[in-house]
């Protein structure tokens, strides 16, 4: 008993090691459009500053500020950099007021824009060196908030898609293929899909899309009023508006949500090359996170309870830590 005890005491102690990080969090606020947000300033974890500034803008669901500390060997990484970082709850998460159900990219996009200016109030924050991190369905948002913000120094998309559509057909075949779904389902699902597509564009209710199929099949009314707010969402006249500002595009090589050589594809073609700077990960999943890993629930719950920061991909956390440190200088103005 003693022995086994002692084995529980050291293990608890590693947990606690692996999740203390060197940052020094201040819970924020911010009110925007009428809502108070409720967030986090993480800071490097010596120094006055003034400290360049990474702004989080999340992906799908609702997310709150850590990401259920999630982000926080991603701040430390940030920190040990010279970077603070900078991440809010969604509308309805973690204390903020709202419902991110409600909002469309856009208004997500003007929310990440609050925040930049919220910051630049600051007097430890050096508003000349604040960029972006978003992953997933922050792609739809990042270049929106750049395109208005030409004073930003980067973006970092991780994982994110162009295309909504297109994104929501190729992670649907993905899944099918996952699951070795027989022919039958998969023409099933892909009809459900186009009929769900058409329901949208006559801009039906969530009524009648139940009806249409007997069944929700998950859906819920607020799900589906977010989706046909935002279904139309493509990223690349956008990507084409902020094309001075420098962009490093973090890719899964075992991504089922995004189609990551359509990604790259468009970022090459849109955005200048000495502004742009690809990098892949081929066996992280689309949250980044090593794929074998992810597919192993107890390996998963393990890694993340003693180590952490091992749960990203290999280099991911220092390949950021570099681009923040040394990001590719915007391409000079054409002459005139």
């Amino acid at each position: 008993m003693v022995g086994a005890l002692a084995v529980a005491v050291g293990l608890a102690g590693l947990a606690v090691w692996q999740n203390t990080y060197a940052l020094r969090e201040e819970r924020v606020s911010l009110r925007h459009d009428g809502k108070l947000l409720q967030g986090v300033l993480a800071l490097p974890e010596t120094g006055e500053g003034p400290f360049g500034l990474v702004v989080f803008v999340h992906g799908d669901g609702p997310v709150d500020a850590t990401h259920e500390t999630f982000y926080r060997p991603v701040w430390e990484s940030f920190a040990r950099a010279g970077y603070a970082s900078l991440s809010f709850s969604k509308a309805g998460v973690g204390g903020s007021e709202g419902d991110w159900l409600e909002q469309s990219m856009a208004d997500r996009a003007e929310e990440t824009l609050a925040a930049v200016a919220w910051a630049r109030g600051r007097p430890d924050i050096d508003g000349w060196r604040i960029g972006l991190w978003g992953a997933s369905q922050a792609g739809w948002v990042l270049p929106k908030a750049a395109a208005r913000d030409p004073r930003l120094q980067f973006v970092i998309a991780v994982s994110p898609a162009v295309n909504w559509l297109r994104q929501g057909r190729y992670n649907l075949l993905a899944e099918l293929r996952r699951d070795n779904a027989a022919p039958a389902r998969r023409e099933a699902a892909l009809r459900r899909r186009e009929a769900t597509l058409r329901l949208l564009e006559r801009g039906a209710s969530f009524a009648e899309y139940r009806a249409a199929f007997g069944d929700a099949d998950g859906m819920t009314p607020a799900r589906w009023s977010f989706i046909a707010r935002n279904f139309t969402s493509d990223a690349t006249a956008d990507l084409r508006a902020m094309r001075g500002t420098p962009v490093l595009l973090v890719l899964a090589g075992r991504d089922d949500n995004v189609d990551v050589a359509e990604t790259e594809a468009v970022y090459r073609e849109t955005l200048p090359a000495a502004s742009l700077r690809v990098l892949r990960y081929p066996g992280a999943s689309h949250t980044l996170v090593d794929r074998d890993t992810e597919d192993s629930p107890w390996r998963l719950t393990l890694t993340a309870v003693f180590a952490p920061r091992r749960l990203y991909a290999e280099g991911f956390l220092a390949d950021q830590a570099e681009f923040t440190a040394h990001p590719p200088k915007r391409p000079a103005p054409a002459a005139r």
